[in-house]
């Protein structure tokens, strides 16, 4: 499969990558995940939007937070994957962009991010370690973690 990624600022974003971002997103946290959550949380127009694509269709995506705006560190997050595709390594290939384009936009910080707690391994395979307790969010069991 050809893939594309794509990184870009808010204002890079064509209004048919935003609405595919925005979809995706909400078919999965607020349809799948079954979490009312108010999604548009005036974060994107500061952050950088990963997107992989084959073929123009929007497979994979995060968005890339800057320091200080969720935490005190650069952030990764909004982490999805298409359902349609999953079970490709997808989830893994966005990540690796993610963190490769932290590096490349921020130099070498540390890398949090609000986990799952049932995608712990995973993300412990790209080397992020638990910091805190486990804690609630929309239902969903959460805890923060970090790469150094």
């Amino acid at each position: 499969m050809n893939l594309e990624t794509r990184l870009r600022t808010f204002s890079q974003l064509s209004n048919e990558e935003l609405y595919q971002i925005l979809r995706l997103r909400s078919e999965v946290f607020v349809v799948e995940q079954n979490c009312v959550f108010l999604d548009l949380d005036d974060k994107d127009q500061k952050c950088h939007h990963l997107s992989i694509y084959h073929e123009n269709e929007l497979l994979a995506y995060c968005r890339i937070v800057p320091a200080g705006l969720s935490y005190k560190e650069v952030a990764i997050g909004r982490v999805v994957s298409a359902p349609a595709h999953r079970g490709k390594g997808l989830g893994r290939k966005v990540m690796e962009e993610a963190i490769e384009a932290c590096l490349k936009l921020f130099g070498p910080v540390p890398i949090r991010l609000g986990a799952q707690t049932y995608a712990l391994k995973f993300y412990q395979s790209l080397g992020f370690w638990e910091e805190g307790d486990v804690y609630d969010e929309d239902r969903i069991e959460h805890i923060e973690m970090v790469k150094w």
